[in-house]
């Protein structure tokens, strides 16, 4: 098994989110899977918009759909953690592992219940009362820089 970290865009909305989360894993050497189909034109002219000079640096895998990631996800055993405001445990009190899959949903509609329920851990971010998110791509930096800590 590959033990990098890995970052999981299920059915990404908006391009310029999606370039700063390819940007940010290229600098930090973290694969990234995108979970189509996307809300914006998967083309590399679309994603080196958004990600800028980076997007040759990113490890990048495309998954047709949810059952074909979820097909590579199985094979390759690795442990699928949902980063969702419907979970109870704070991402700063669980124990990442090397080789996991940090999954973040579609900025407008989160990811339905057979994806929540394939999850083997489904933390939060915790937010003051009457906020409803935070930017997905910010998000993947919190989390990951806690995971990326924890893992040395």
């Amino acid at each position: 098994m590959n033990h990098r970290l890995r970052i999981a865009l299920y059915q990404p909305d908006i391009a310029g989110n999606t370039g700063t989360i390819l940007r940010f894993a290229a600098c930090l050497g973290l694969g990234v899977d995108i979970i189509e189909p996307a809300g914006f034109p998967l083309s590399d002219k679309a994603l080196k918009r958004a990600g800028m000079d980076y997007l040759e640096m990113a490890a990048l895998t495309r998954h047709v759909d949810w059952n074909a990631f979820e097909d590579w996800r199985q094979e390759s055993e690795r442990r699928l953690v949902l980063l969702t405001t419907k979970a109870a445990t704070a991402y700063t009190g669980f124990n990442f592992a090397a080789g996991d899959i940090l999954l973040f949903g579609r900025e407008s509609a989160g990811v339905p219940d057979p994806v929540h329920q394939a999850a083997d851990a489904r933390l939060t971010i915790p937010m003051q009362p009457g906020t409803r998110s935070i930017n997905v791509a910010l998000s993947v930096a919190m989390v990951a820089g806690e995971a990326i800590r924890q893992l040395g």
